[in-house]
């Protein structure tokens, strides 16, 4: 039976204007993203079967080109378009961020790293500058490594600190294993990249670490 053919109250676009997204389940966020199906399955089947295939939603949103075109149906303009919405999704939480006067708390800052760290295979050290008023002033990836760690220089971090005329700096890097629980060698570098920024001025707020479910913020263990 084709989505048309079944009761208003069940089609996944209808259900989205009368209770919300929210209510959706991920197959039928999925089905209004694809919007139709393929002969023989409706576009809720499908989402269905793509995340059973895929293991989920997410491994889904991550696959590369070569493993979402290779499922049928699936092709490169569908896969273009899914990675524009992801990032829209990505400026779209980013412009919320800088749009506030300061940060309020942890848990938009959580939100929005997850956004932009989350995903990639390589480790990341990132750092949002701030103002003295905690108003972001930028929000920038500073190194890139191997999927095991990141060369990371304490005066770069520093020189740009410097450049931006922040007051303080909050820092974030990415665990592409997806264990978010801190290193020895997270806090060595944490300690290395606070004395180096401390010798001008720049107050470490955070440090958070990224991977599955929730980023483990330094503060709130106190390794700061």
């Amino acid at each position: 039976m084709a989505i048309t053919d079944w009761p208003a109250t069940e089609r996944p676009r209808e259900k989205l204007l009368q209770t919300g997204p929210s209510a959706l389940s991920d197959a039928e966020l999925l089905a209004i993203f694809l919007r139709t199906g393929v002969p023989g399955r409706s576009a809720v089947t499908l989402a269905r079967e793509l995340l059973s295939a895929f293991g989920g939603l997410r491994p889904l949103l991550e696959a590369d080109v070569r493993s979402f075109t290779g499922y049928h149906g699936l092709g490169v303009a569908t896969y273009a378009q899914l990675q524009a919405v992801l990032e829209m999704g990505r400026r779209h939480l980013q412009a919320r961020l800088e749009a506030r006067d300061a940060l309020s708390g942890p848990e938009d800052t959580r939100r929005f790293l997850t956004a932009r760290l989350r995903h990639l295979p390589y480790e990341v050290l990132a750092c949002l500058f701030l103002d003295n008023r905690h108003q972001i002033l930028a929000f920038e990836e500073l190194f890139r490594g191997t999927i095991d760690a990141a060369s990371v220089y304490p005066r770069e971090v520093a020189r740009r600190a410097l450049e931006l005329n922040a007051a303080a700096v909050i820092l974030a890097h990415n665990h592409p294993s997806g264990v978010a629980e801190p290193s020895r060698a997270d806090e060595l570098m944490t300690g290395q990249l606070s004395e180096a920024l401390s010798m001008v001025d720049v107050r470490v707020l955070d440090h958070f670490v990224v991977g599955e479910g929730r980023p483990v913020s330094f503060a709130e263990r106190g390794l700061l």
